[in-house]
């Protein structure tokens, strides 16, 4: 069963890197998840500051601290997410 994680990064800088640099990036995401196979997906990240936001379905921690080691992105935090709240949530 695959589980909702936020991973948190600190990559100094990442907020002023060119889209040729974040390319990259992604592609070496890209290339990990496809190494993988289908127990991770990478849903979206958010990039702030210093810091990046990423997430990812996986069936395991493990699976994420694979694709950190295949694609060279290092992972500081990963935080398996219980739930979504939305504007929609209040009408429950």
């Amino acid at each position: 069963m695959m589980k909702r994680f936020m991973i948190e990064r600190d990559i100094p800088g990442i907020g002023k890197f060119s889209l040729t640099e974040l390319c990259g990036a992604a592609r070496a995401s890209n290339q990990a998840l496809d190494n993988i196979g289908p127990s991770i997906q990478w849903q979206h990240t958010y990039v702030a500051g210093d810091k990046t936001f990423c997430v990812y379905l996986a069936e395991s921690e493990e699976d994420i601290q694979k694709h950190s080691e295949l694609s060279g992105i290092p992972v500081h935090r990963i935080t398996e997410v219980s739930q979504i709240i939305d504007p929609l949530t209040a009408n429950n």
